[in-house]
């Protein structure tokens, strides 16, 4: 039998009580219902509420040209320049919109009076590697170049992503720095899906236990890839767990929880940027498992993750 750290005991009460528990595994026939089910993280509206935040929609050109968009979302006393917040969403690449995990952000255009860019960037199968990276790369160059009238301060631009967004953060942000793109501040990878080769204890403990499985990821990553998925023909910008070189980065948040699929890449990504004399701060919470600040928002791990991001948010402003 395979050997696993447990969940959190408030968390495993938690996905015990969800209506489908456990959470099944992701197969591509799955997709279109996924696709249709109401958002995972509620609506935008929802999610601002009765809070003094605004949001409008923008066309912009992404990949090839091809129109995507984007939501602006600030207060709406804002005025200046303030922080800026790049913001890629979870989904596995399949699912989910650009307001899939925005509900701490929201805290910070409150607090900080920062300006939030959420990208909608296109999703496999239909839109293989290396749309949604080169979709995300292209959000980020339009509001690098527009920041002024988005009221951002360039040089305070945060780069966040969670799951396969943090994935496709970490692969913007190589671009950036490959392309000599835009001026990243920071970058915050939550629990980031970063390496199709499907290595590492951590696959092995999840496979088929908890939130996403290893066969939830093996559908996500073929379906961005095809018959490429781990081969030597896929880049580290569509995989960042596969970059030999994290030189030049900005500061990194990385955080994931103990069990969960990608702790170990996670790991080593930090490790990495660690190797090449980079700034990465890594925290790997006990028990928590993938998502779980998103499942269970209530919960004692979940403060405490929310606290150490603000944190370290705080510091790289600062700096």
């Amino acid at each position: 039998m395979t050997v696993r750290p447990p969940f959190d005991a408030e968390l495993r009460d938690v996905l015990e009580s969800l209506p489908m528990a456990p959470p099944p595994v992701v197969t591509r026939d799955m997709i279109p219902m996924l696709r249709q089910a109401p958002p995972l993280g509620g609506t935008i509206a929802g999610i601002i509420g009765h809070r003094p935040v605004t949001h409008r929609t923008v066309t912009i050109p992404g990949y090839r040209g091809d129109e995507i968009e984007v939501s602006v979302i600030q207060r709406t006393d804002h005025a200046g320049r303030g922080p800026g917040i790049y913001f890629l969403h979870a989904g596995g690449l399949m699912f989910g919109d650009r307001f899939l995990g925005l509900g701490q952000v929201i805290d910070w255009i409150e607090g900080f009076d920062a300006v939030c860019v959420t990208v909608e960037y296109r999703l496999a199968p239909e839109y293989p590697d290396p749309y949604p990276v080169e979709d995300s790369y292209a959000g980020l160059v339009w509001t690098s170049a527009n920041a002024a009238d988005l009221g951002i301060d360039p040089d305070r631009l945060v780069v966040l992503g969670s799951s396969a967004g943090g994935g496709v953060a970490a692969g913007t942000v190589l671009l950036a720095r490959d392309r000599q793109g835009p001026a990243v501040k920071g970058q915050m990878l939550l629990y980031p899906m970063l390496d199709d080769r499907d290595q590492g204890v951590s696959v092995e403990q999840f496979d088929g236990v908890g939130v996403w499985t290893r066969g939830s990821n093996a559908t996500s990553w073929t379906a961005l890839l095809g018959e490429r998925r781990g081969t030597s023909d896929v880049s580290i910008y569509a995989a960042p767990g596969r970059a030999t070189d994290l030189s030049g980065l900005p500061p990194t948040f990385v955080a994931c929880g103990s069990a969960d699929l990608f702790r170990d890449e996670d790991i080593a990504y930090a490790s990495g940027l660690w190797a090449a004399g980079g700034d990465a701060e890594l925290h790997v919470w006990a028990g928590g498992y993938h998502t779980w600040d998103t499942i269970a928002p209530q919960a004692e791990l979940t403060a405490r993750l929310n606290e150490a991001r603000t944190h370290w948010f705080v510091r790289v402003l600062q700096r």
